[in-house]
C-alpha cells in the first residue's frame, strides 16, 4: 500500500522546525561528559531520593503467595514479549525485502538482547548488524550494510511509535495524548527517509562500513512491522500489569491510565540516552503517576517489574544459547 505524499505547503512549514530541533540536539552532544552521563545521573539521583524518602513504607510492603504467582506470570508474559519482539524484527526485515529464517533470527535476537545492559547501550544493535551481514546470517542471503543498519534502527523506532500511540488510553491528559500520536506521522516515507538517513550514516561509520553506504528508500507506510511492534508492547505491558496485580494496586487507577503511564515510561527508557537498558529512566518517568497513587507502592511496582524483565532477559538469552549448543552437537 503506497501512501500519498504530504502537501508541499505543510512540508515547507514543518521542515525548519525539524532542522532547528536537530541542531539543538547536536549541540547537546557537546555537554561535558556527554548527555547520556548527565541523564543517567539525574535519573539515578531522582530514583535514589525517592527510595530514601519512602524506604520505610517500602519495607512495610510484602507479597503473599498469590502476589508471588503474579510476578511469576509476569516473567512468563515478559518472555512472550521477547519472542514477539524477535518476530517483529523478522517482520521488519521481511518488509524491507529480505527473507528471514524465522527460528534462527528469533534465536539471534534473544541471544544479542542481553547486550543492551553493557555500557553504551548500543552493543545489542551492533551485534545484530554484524549478524545480518555475516556469512551465516539468519537470512536466505546475507544483508548488505545499508539494509542491516536500516532494519536495526527501524526496530526500536517502530516500537517507540507503537508504544506512544497507546498513551491515548489514559485520556486527553492536557494534550499529551495528541502529542504522543505525532511520531506516527514521522513514519510517513516523506519524513522517515530524512530521519533514517543521517542515523544510518552515523551507525555505518561507527561500524567501519564507510560513509558511502546508501540508505534504502522507504516507499510505503510500515503498517506490518508497526502492528507487530504494537503486539510486542502490549505483551510487555501484560508483564507490568502482573506486577500491579501482585501488589493489589489495580484499584488505584483505571487500566487505561496504567497503560498510558507504562507506555510513556517504557518509551523514555528506550529512546532517552541514559543508563543501559533504560535503568533509572523508566522508573523516574513512571513515578509521574504519583499524583494518582502513593509513591511507595508505585516504587515497589517499578522495582519488581525491573527484576521481572531482567530475569526474563536472562532466561531468554540462556535458552537461545542452549538451543544453539544443541544444534551444534553431532
Amino acid at each position: 500500500m503506497t501512501i500519498p505524499a504530504l502537501p508541499h505547503a505543510l512540508v515547507a512549514r514543518i521542515r525548519p522546525g525539524v532542522e532547528r530541533l536537530g541542531h539543538w540536539l547536536q549541540g547537546l552532544s557537546l555537554i561535558p561528559g556527554g548527555l547520556r552521563l548527565w541523564i543517567s545521573l539525574l535519573s539515578f539521583g531522582f530514583l535514589l531520593a525517592a527510595l530514601v524518602s519512602h524506604g520505610r513504607q517500602l519495607l512495610q510492603l510484602s507479597l503473599d503467595g498469590q502476589g508471588w504467582l503474579w510476578l511469576l506470570l509476569g516473567v512468563g508474559f515478559s518472555l512472550l514479549s521477547l519472542l514477539a519482539n524477535g518476530l517483529g524484527f523478522a517482520v521488519v526485515l521481511r518488509w524491507l525485502g529480505l527473507s528471514p529464517r524465522w527460528a534462527e533470527l528469533v534465536r539471534t535476537y534473544l541471544d544479542t538482547n542481553l547486550r543492551k545492559y553493557l555500557p553504551g547501550g548500543v552493543w545489542h544493535l551492533t551485534s545484530r548488524v554484524q549478524a545480518l551481514r555475516s556469512a551465516d546470517a539468519p537470512l536466505a542471503t546475507p544483508a548488505n550494510g545499508a539494509l542491516a543498519v536500516a532494519a536495526v534502527l527501524l526496530d526500536p523506532l517502530l516500537a517507540a511509535a507503537a508504544a506512544l500511540a497507546l498513551v491515548v488510553a489514559g485520556g486527553w491528559q492536557n494534550g499529551l495524548a495528541l502529542l504522543a500520536w505525532l511520531p506516527l506521522l514521522l513514519l510517513w516515507p516523506r519524513w522517515l527517509n530524512p530521519l533514517l538517513s543521517p542515523l544510518e550514516q552515523r551507525k555505518a561509520s561507527r561500524l567501519g562500513l564507510g560513509d558511502g553506504v546508501a540508505a534504502p528508500q522507504i516507499r510505503s507506510y510500515p503498517w506490518p512491522p508497526l502492528l507487530a511492534q504494537l503486539a510486542f508492547v502490549l505483551l510487555r505491558f501484560a508483564g507490568f500489569a502482573c506486577c500491579v496485580q501482585a501488589f493489589d494496586l489495580s484499584y488505584g487507577l483505571a487500566w487505561g491510565g496504567w497503560l498510558a503511564g507504562f507506555a510513556l515510561a517504557w518509551t523514555a527508557g528506550l529512546v532517552v540516552p541514559g543508563a543501559p537498558g533504560g535503568l533509572g529512566v523508566f522508573e523516574a518517568v513512571l513515578l509521574r503517576l504519583g499524583f494518582a497513587l502513593p509513591e511507595a507502592p508505585l516504587l515497589a511496582i517499578a522495582i519488581s517489574y525491573r527484576l521481572v524483565v531482567t530475569l526474563a532477559d536472562l532466561l531468554a538469552a540462556f535458552t537461545a544459547r542452549l538451543d544453539q549448543w544443541v544444534d551444534r552437537r553431532p
